[in-house]
């Protein structure tokens, strides 16, 4: 066989033969068929409360600001509930939809080719760098380019460069400016801002479809909704942003616990045009994470508190993770692969463990680590 990517030698999971490999692909394929043959009312009525919620919440939450946020406590409870309400739609709702998940609903306002969700990310864009760039290499250096963003060194495999340093204060203020990175995220900036093998002019000509959304976003937000409030614009204006940096930071915790912890690994290409189902189906759960929870915290994180799951089933319905799940875990148990899950604080404490020991060159790694395990050990 043909193995299409270089597994890392240092993986906590097993090497598998050929035989074992199809074998293992052959039983995720046997798990994926029986949910998906028996999808029906149960899922339709779920993304149907999913959708209710967030309509409802956000005409609560903009009644609250717009009528009643002058009053502190009211704009608290508003701004809190409009950012939920921001998260629900983001994470729930317009993520799991744009991936088709619903299509066979044949309901056009959840067709995954139509709906375009409340965020800074023209659709199109975002389908092409997630659903397809994203969930076709994942994690392989130098293919997926959610690998870092361009921004951060999460691999080292990553060339190391003197702005890693920065890895995280960098990591921090893309959790509070997420929306826009993902909207941007299309463009590549780095090739024009670092590398230079971009222009500025080629940046303009490809943001044309950001440029749209993003000016109907910051026009709905920061001029419609502050306008039409009158003598409460400026409470509503804030409200709006806070909610939208409440997404951000909450949307990005969740993707980099689903990628940037310390045992999701990273891959580099060899022949991935030969990659095999099976061979895919390992490299998505040893490059993923999950982390476990409350069925409110499922919920808010799209279910990509499954996201070994989501990986492995991009067009399954989110809600049916769950079901999925204890069966994938004992077949990589079965298997020897590592099923990396921990709960979201352990999860989310390894992810910058890692971004500081990539913001040093490989060569000085081994000596970070051993500072870190004596600091461990004291509080031990």
């Amino acid at each position: 066989m043909n193995i299409s990517v270089n597994f890392p030698k240092n993986s906590p999971s097993q090497h598998l033969s050929p035989e074992q490999t199809a074998e293992f692909g052959r039983r995720i394929d046997t798990i994926r068929r029986e949910v998906m043959e028996h999808l029906g009312e149960q899922d339709a009525q779920y993304i149907y409360k999913i959708r209710n919620f967030v309509r409802y919440s956000e005409i609560a939450s903009r009644g609250m600001l717009m009528f009643a946020g002058w009053i502190p406590p009211v704009w608290v409870v508003g701004t809190g509930l409009l950012g939920i309400s921001k998260i629900v739609e983001n994470m729930e709702l317009g993520h799991n939809v744009m991936h088709g998940q619903f299509d066979w609903l044949n309901d056009p306002s959840l067709n995954g080719a139509n709906y375009d969700w409340d965020t800074m990310a023209a659709g199109d864009d975002w389908k092409y760098t997630h659903n397809y760039v994203h969930h076709t290499y994942t994690n392989i250096v130098g293919k997926d380019h959610d690998v870092g963003y361009g921004l951060l060194r999460v691999s080292e495999s990553q060339k190391w460069e003197p702005r890693f340093l920065l890895n995280i204060p960098l990591a921090m203020q893309l959790m509070v400016f997420f929306e826009w990175y993902v909207g941007l995220q299309n463009l590549h900036l780095e090739d024009a801002l670092i590398y230079k093998t971009k222009t500025w002019q080629q940046v303009w000509q490809d943001a044309s479809k950001f440029r749209k959304k993003a000016r109907r976003q910051i026009l709905k937000d920061y001029v419609f909704f502050p306008v039409i409030a009158g003598p409460n614009a400026l409470p509503v204006l804030a409200g709006n942003a806070i909610a939208n940096v409440i997404r951000s930071l909450w949307s990005s915790a969740v993707i980099f616990n689903g990628h940037f912890t310390e045992d999701a690994e990273t891959f580099e290409a060899d022949n991935t045009e030969n990659e095999t189902r099976a061979e895919w189906y390992l490299r998505q759960i040893r490059g993923s994470s999950n982390f476990t929870g409350t069925q409110s915290l499922h919920i808010l994180s799209g279910n990509l508190s499954h996201q070994i799951e989501h990986h492995l089933f991009p067009d399954m319905p989110a809600n049916r993770y769950a079901q999925v799940a204890p069966q994938i875990k004992a077949l990589c148990a079965e298997y020897g692969i590592n099923y990396n899950e921990a709960n979201f604080f352990q999860q989310f404490g390894s992810v910058w463990v890692r971004l500081a020991k990539c913001s040093l060159p490989n060569s000085m790694t081994h000596t970070f680590m051993q500072s870190l395990q004596k600091v461990k050990g004291i509080f031990a």
